[in-house]
């Protein structure tokens, strides 16, 4: 029996844009470890200048944190020198404020159980359709209501909770056949998974680094990779991709799949 054609979509920064979000939460959750210091409720500029390079959610919590300090790392380098060194940047912020990425995970996961308990039409506000604002596309649901006239359905894998991405989903009446969280183990994996059940046609997503572990990840051959180009991107990730990995424009994503690159 022929398995059924999969296309897989990260969701923030591919289906959807949180940058607010991600800065409403991680600004709580550092509020709730950090007694009486200012952080503003505007999503700051060099938050979302560092947005790209964030792998894990506990991550913006950390990046909250060094916002608030008057003469961190983050001021004496700017954003540029930090991002080029933001790995040691991150295990140095852990060990000057004497934290674990479990306890920021925590944190921000108990702020956003509380906004979407007590105000959840407020905390879905904060998210909008991302590719809605590029044209000429016409918008995500759209685009993935037409995968399904080809014949080939959708689903999400991502690093976020699998229950606050199901809430963002049914907000934006998005159906996939399947969602897969951070709950259900790395990318990689998941992908290995879905190939025994599916046949994948592709896995997008904006993040150029966990598409070049898939790409050599043993199993996951000839998978076709995407970079989304309106993704969260770091400067310098549309150049020089590898083979198997193609950047993917609005336009390109809004054409029928049998013509994608």
């Amino acid at each position: 029996m022929s398995l059924q054609p999969l296309l897989v979509f990260d969701f923030d920064g591919v289906i959807l844009d949180g940058m607010d979000e991600y800065w409403s939460s991680s600004r709580g959750a550092c509020l709730s470890l950090l007694q009486g210091v200012f952080l503003p409720e505007q999503t700051p500029s060099r938050f979302r200048q560092l947005r790209p390079w964030v792998h894990h959610g506990w991550e913006m919590v950390l990046i909250a944190a060094f916002l608030q300090e008057s003469d961190g790392p983050l001021q004496r380098l700017g954003v540029d020198a930090f991002a080029a060194d933001y790995d040691q940047q991150l295990r140095a912020g852990l060990d000057r404020f004497g934290w674990k990425p479990s306890l920021l995970q925590d944190s921000l996961e108990h702020v956003r159980r509380q906004a979407v308990s007590g105000d959840r039409a407020g905390w879905v506000a904060l998210h909008r359709p991302l590719v809605a604002l590029h044209r000429p596309f016409k918008g995500v649901q759209e685009r993935l209501a037409g995968l399904e006239e080809e014949g080939v359905a959708w689903s999400v894998l991502t690093t976020k909770g699998r229950d606050f991405t199901a809430e963002l989903l049914d907000a934006f009446q998005l159906r996939p056949v399947r969602l897969d969280g951070r709950e259900s183990g790395p990318k990689p994996e998941v992908l290995l998974r879905l190939r025994r059940e599916w046949a994948l046609k592709g896995f997008v997503e904006d993040r150029r680094a966990t598409l070049e572990v898939v790409l050599e990840t043993p199993g996951l051959e000839g998978l076709k990779c995407f970079l989304a180009d309106w993704g969260y991107l770091r400067p310098a990730d549309r150049e020089g991709l590898p083979e198997g990995l193609d950047l993917l424009s609005t336009s390109k994503f809004a054409a029928p799949l049998a013509i994608w690159p």
